[in-house]
């Protein structure tokens, strides 16, 4: 009887020694670098760094374009502000009317009317 559970303990250790030689082959295909998910892991890891990179870069500029805009808004306002009180300011000025064309210099003889030479040939 001891024989057969030694033999029974013989097996079942080699059998978990087997499971154990076939989960170590499998996780080393696992967290292979080139091939398995360890790859998969580190590209997805240097792509976060890169978009973490990226993200501070716009976050700066859009802090500077923001700064930016805030100025000119400022100064429109103030330029609009200085445009409202011009524009009240020509209700308080008379209309004055249009300057009549000046007058077109008479001549003694009436309008004169002079033949070029080269119109004349070309007919």
């Amino acid at each position: 009887m001891e024989m057969i559970a030694d033999i029974l303990l013989v097996a079942g250790a080699l059998g978990a020694g087997f499971y154990c030689y076939v989960l170590a082959r499998r996780l080393s295909r696992f967290n292979d670098l080139e091939n398995g998910v360890g790859g998969a892991v580190a590209v997805l890891s240097m792509q976060v760094d890169d978009l973490t990179k990226t993200l501070q870069a716009a976050r700066a500029s859009a802090g500077a374009s923001n700064e930016s805009l805030v100025n000119l808004i400022d100064r429109a306002e103030s330029v609009a502000k200085r445009l409202e009180l011009m524009v009240a300011s020509m209700h308080d000025i008379p209309e004055t009317p249009a300057a009549p064309p000046p007058p077109e210099p008479d001549s003694p003889l009436g309008p004169v009317f002079r033949r070029h030479e080269d119109m004349g040939a070309s007919q």
